[in-house]
């Protein structure tokens, strides 16, 4: 990854909130990608994880730019903790110019395997995480007359990607059309709210749980099923992702709203 001076870049002087910033593992999960890479190009990053252990990697990993990432704890399935948070952001910053909701995780199942705890548990973070931190910051941005939200949905939104998980899947196709009729809403009021869809990416997810779930625990070997899958002849990974989510987050992308950006290596076009 590029690394410009402070200052510069094409996020300089914007304050941005990465939710789910941490990893369930070594490596380029999507929000430490999208964290690192914000901050790479000059934002002030408000790093947001449930999981305290699974930040300083983060922090590590941006190397001379993690003096501009700022660690905050927050369940953002919790109103009360998401509405603190926001509150802490704006007396220490200010302002609010992006969101990314990058919080998410499946659960297996099909549609008469899947418990119906694990249903509403699926809703919960994968979407409803969605509503309730954009519910606290489009206020803020509304005021400020501008803002960029982009929301982290999933391929399994839009097809079948090879797996029953229908509890996931239904979630994350809500988080593409919540920001369809979100960005309608407050586009007259100078917000734009995108998706980008990962495909099948090689992040630490898959060697930490999709692996149990999917292949006894066997990595490669889901891999391997995975890479058939798409077209192009390699696996990306989290910072393909944060690429994404950066052109969507950036300038660049102000006439683009109310829509998805895949990033999936071609597998949503195959039609087989």
């Amino acid at each position: 990854m590029n690394n410009p001076s402070a200052g510069s870049g094409r996020l300089a002087n914007k304050v941005a909130i990465i939710m789910g910033a941490g990893c369930v593992g070594p490596g380029w999960g999507n929000g430490r990608a999208i964290a690192v890479r914000f901050a790479q190009e000059g934002a002030t990053v408000i790093a947001v994880d449930k999981n305290p252990e699974s930040l300083p990697e983060t922090l590590e990993m941006a190397g001379g730019s993690r003096s501009r990432i700022e660690p905050q704890i927050c369940d953002v399935t919790d109103s009360s903790q998401v509405e603190e948070l926001i509150q802490k952001v704006l007396q220490s910053h200010g302002r609010i110019d992006i969101l990314v909701n990058n919080v998410g995780a499946p659960i297996p199942g099909g549609a008469t395997e899947l418990s119906e705890d694990d249903w509403r548990k699926q809703l919960e973070i994968n979407l409803s995480s969605v509503f309730l931190t954009c519910r606290q910051v489009l206020p803020v941005m509304e005021k400020q007359g501008r803002g960029a939200i982009v929301n982290v949905s999933s391929t399994s939104g839009i097809r079948w990607t090879g797996a029953a998980q229908v509890g996931y899947a239904a979630a994350k196709a809500g988080v593409i059309q919540y920001g369809k009729v979100a960005a309608v809403e407050f586009a007259k009021k100078g917000i734009r709210i995108n998706s980008v869809l990962p495909g099948q990416l090689h992040t630490p997810l898959v060697d930490a749980f999709l692996a149990k779930q999917q292949s006894r625990g066997d990595v490669e070997a889901l891999l391997q099923i995975r890479q058939k899958r798409i077209p192009l002849p390699f696996m990306g990974d989290g910072t393909d992702t944060a690429n994404a989510v950066l052109f969507l987050a950036s300038d660049e992308a102000r006439f683009i709203t109310g829509t998805e950006l895949v990033v999936d290596g071609g597998m949503s076009a195959r039609c087989d």
